[in-house]
């Protein structure tokens, strides 16, 4: 059965040659125009990636995709013209998966999509297995893609329970932002080390009791991140 995929994008010309491209790749593709249309059709659960304009009318693709974060985990992919690190973090920070500024070519596209859908089955696969992580009262289920911490439930995104999965795996050692990226985003993934950053300030906020001192997720200086248990 073919990945579905759903395009929110008001340029005609632009939303022809996208929707075209992926359905030349094998795709099941759907569209809309605005983001309220965008909204009704990303919240049914039949879909297996998004792409989103930044720029949409009715509702913009951000404030979209902040709404679609809060109860779906499906990988999104944001568009837009703007350059600004600031709109890329921005992006991020409300659960975007990655990120294109116009323009940007069909073979490149297609790319991004593949990787995304990729990562995302993996992620699946992985959490099959029965495995079960803990760190004092910080309890992590790989099975039940679970995270509890003093007995109550955490409630993490897919890339945030990745990497906390990743740091509990490799307590005490240092890991490069690169080798992050490489294993969760994949080797082929064409973000900066923002990324990593961000996700690490989300993992803060949910698991240490004073996020801005952390004694669980700790920053080594020119190099990356470390696990203390």
């Amino acid at each position: 059965m073919p990945n579905s995929v759903l395009i929110v994008e008001d340029e005609e010309n632009l939303l022809a040659a996208v929707k075209y491209a992926l359905e030349r790749d094998g795709y099941e593709v759907f569209t809309a125009t605005d983001g309220a249309t965008g909204l009704d059709l990303g919240r049914q659960p039949i879909f297996d990636l998004i792409i989103l304009d930044v720029m949409l009318p009715e509702l913009d693709g951000l404030e979209l995709c902040r709404i679609l974060r809060q109860d779906s985990d499906v990988p999104i992919l944001m568009l837009t013209a703007k350059v600004e690190e600031i709109d890329r973090v921005i992006g991020l920070e409300i659960g975007a998966d990655d990120y294109m500024t116009k323009p940007f070519s069909m073979r490149e596209l297609l790319a991004r999509v593949r990787a995304m859908l990729r990562r995302a089955r993996m992620g699946r696969e992985a959490n099959l297995a029965p495995r079960v992580l803990t760190s004092n009262t910080l309890m992590l289920e790989i099975d039940r893609h679970s995270v509890t911490l003093n007995d109550k439930q955490v409630d993490m995104r897919p890339k945030e329970f990745a990497l906390l999965t990743l740091l509990m795996e490799n307590p005490g050692k240092a890991l490069t932002r690169d080798q992050i990226l490489d294993s969760i985003w994949g080797k082929n993934y064409v973000g900066d080390h923002r990324t990593v950053d961000v996700h690490i300030r989300w993992l803060r906020q949910k698991i240490e009791t004073y996020p801005h001192r952390p004694k669980r997720i700790i920053t080594v200086r020119g190099i990356g991140y470390r696990f203390e248990d």
